[in-house]
């Protein structure tokens, strides 16, 4: 099999060290591929001793199997002196019985020596950092919907139906009767008075709504609940000046539909493609263009629900929706690299792109096929 990296090294990486084994060339003339194991601790110390051994042999390609996140700090220790491959593991099944972390290193020098295996896309410091920043941003925004959720059954506890009345119990009006709850105030009627002159209205229903058995313990508890709900708002607001620091663009839209999983997969074989499912991105972005696409295919007079409609009768709910979600991430990438507002194409726009009078052919012979003699009258403008 022909040598493609003549000097490539393979990494198992477990918690408390890597087995490396390295590939080059022989010492002397006409002798053959030299293969060479050795184990590093998991330490930074042991980690720079690896890369100077990696380096004196001249080493320019190394793989690594995707091991939970033990693999970064080797991978982010040597991408900046050799060339990182990150591998997926389906990618890799080595000899059965014969599993071992130096065998598995050799296994994946063998592989990357050979140019077998194809590297995982990492993407570059700048995007991880606004990643990290981004899915912390989800988990704080998470723990504040648990929380409020959280407070939502303590009032129930204590027979305060307020989230019946109210439909943002944190908001203005929610706030103001919640913190007098908590200050000591019990009376449902000056409770009441707190609201927004729009639930004033509702008074009686709000006074129902308000009396309860509300004690010092469940204060207590409304309380801390309160505090940790502002404090994930604060730290969510800081993440979002943060992140506004480290927006990046992708070259095309396409690269970003790509990366995001949202764009045909390639599995073709003997000129045949049998399935053009997408491959796995990021589970992240595309659960929230997921619900953002289930929300567009329920507006009305809008191009997202137009297209919706056009292709899940043919397609699908489901190809409909990743179709949406396209539709969607090229959108945003179009609107963060020219600085402009999103505009919708509008309900018609599919109509007017394949023209009035095919359309209208359409219909009619879909209308004659079902045996009625159609004549067009064209509605006169007023």
């Amino acid at each position: 099999m022909d040598v493609v990296y003549e000097r490539c090294a393979g990494i198992d990486i477990s918690k408390a060290d890597v087995k490396v084994c390295i590939r080059v060339p022989g010492r002397g003339k006409g002798t053959r591929r030299r293969g060479e194991v050795r184990t590093f601790p998991a330490l930074t110390s042991g980690l720079l001793e690896m890369r100077d051994w990696l380096l004196a042999d001249g080493v320019t390609v190394v793989g690594m199997e995707a091991t939970g996140s033990y693999w970064k700090p080797v991978f982010y220790l040597l991408e900046n002196d050799m060339d990182c491959w990150l591998l997926n593991a389906r990618h890799m099944k080595a000899v059965p019985g014969r599993k071992t972390d130096v065998k598995d290193s050799e296994w994946i020098a063998k592989l990357v020596e050979h140019g077998l295996v194809r590297p995982s896309f990492v993407p570059p410091r700048p995007i991880r950092q606004l990643r990290d920043l981004t899915r912390y941003r989800t988990d704080v925004v998470r723990e504040r919907a648990r929380e409020a959720q959280r407070l939502q059954n303590l009032l129930e506890d204590c027979g305060i139906k307020l989230t019946s009345v109210v439909s943002d119990f944190l908001g203005v009006s929610g706030r103001r009767m919640l913190e007098a709850l908590i200050g000591g105030t019990r009376d449902p009627k000056m409770l009441a008075e707190l609201a927004a002159p729009n639930l004033r209205t509702r008074r009686e229903v709000l006074v129902e709504a308000l009396t309860g058995y509300f004690t010092d313990h469940h204060a207590f508890l409304a309380r801390t609940m309160l505090d940790r709900i502002d404090e994930a708002t604060a730290m969510e607001r800081r993440l979002n000046a943060r992140i506004a620091e480290h927006i990046t663009r992708f070259p095309s839209a396409g690269h970003l539909a790509s990366w995001a999983g949202l764009c045909p997969g390639n599995y073709e074989s003997a000129g045949k493609s049998p399935s053009g499912r997408t491959r796995p991105g990021d589970a992240w972005l595309k659960g929230v263009l997921g619900q953002a696409a289930i929300s567009a295919c329920r507006t009305r007079d809008t191009y997202l629900a137009a297209r919706y409609r056009r292709l899940v009768g043919r397609r699908g709910r489901r190809r409909a929706l990743v179709a949406l979600q396209h539709s969607i991430i090229v959108s945003i990438w179009h609107m963060f690299t020219h600085d402009k507002e999103y505009a919708d194409l509008g309900g018609d726009y599919f109509l007017e792109r394949t023209g009035r009078t095919r359309a209208t052919r359409r219909l009619v012979s879909q209308l004659n096929h079902l045996g009625y003699q159609v004549t067009l009258q064209p509605v006169q403008a007023t």
